[in-house]
């Protein structure tokens, strides 16, 4: 009798395992990642909580656990979709320029526009701007990584067309990316006395110049 109950008990476990399982899987990451999102914008990022997030997207604490162990991880995913989706959209719309050399300066351009304005990242800067700090001076994030893929891929098809001056992959690459990153960051207090066109304007002629064939590499 004692080894029925055992057996109902761990089989009643298991089921109750099983659901938790499906009601974990039944929530898309992108609901997670949307409350996230009005949490931090809401309070900012070091006042946002895994329960709040929870309570925000109307799930359990253990459903967002399971998917997010702690707040460092669903930020850096959330960060990882919202910069990643934004850089995409402006490489497709730098798409009709002629040569790639364009493209690239064109979305370069763009994405330090678009990221000024993203609500998320005027919030991370302007809120918990020290959390920037680590993607500056100590490692690359899944975001710069890639867009440093994206500049890569433009640069290949630049030497491809003839657009772009020969010059080690690698290092153009991230070159680069350190350039656009500065730009992003900084684009705010750099133009509290000078015109963000102009400024804007000056990175593009910098950009193109040190990409075209020709250029003292």
């Amino acid at each position: 009798m004692n080894s029925e109950r055992h057996t109902l008990a761990r089989a009643a476990s298991s089921l109750a395992d099983a659901r938790s399982r499906q009601a974990t899987s039944r929530v898309a990451d992108d609901v997670l990642l949307d409350a996230a999102r009005r949490c931090v914008l809401a309070v900012g990022v070091r006042r946002t909580t895994l329960a709040e997030i929870a309570r925000t997207a109307k799930v359990s604490r253990m459903t967002l656990y399971r998917r997010f162990p702690d707040v460092r991880s669903i930020l850096a995913a959330l960060m990882t979709r919202e910069f990643g989706v934004l850089l995409q959209g402006v490489n497709a719309e730098a798409e009709a320029a002629p040569t790639a050399r364009e493209r690239l300066v064109d979305s370069a351009v763009a994405a330090i526009r678009a990221l000024a304005a993203d609500p998320l990242m005027r919030t991370v800067l302007d809120v918990d701007a020290e959390l920037v700090l680590p993607y500056v001076v100590q490692r690359l994030g899944a975001t710069q990584r890639f867009a440093e893929q994206v500049i890569e891929a433009l640069l290949a098809q630049g030497r491809a067309d003839g657009s772009i001056r020969e010059g080690e992959p690698k290092a153009q690459a991230r070159s680069l990316l350190l350039v656009v990153q500065s730009f992003a960051f900084s684009l705010r207090p750099a133009t509290t006395d000078v015109d963000e066109e102009l400024l804007l304007g000056e990175l593009r002629r910098l950009l193109d110049a040190a990409l075209r064939p020709g250029a003292a590499s």
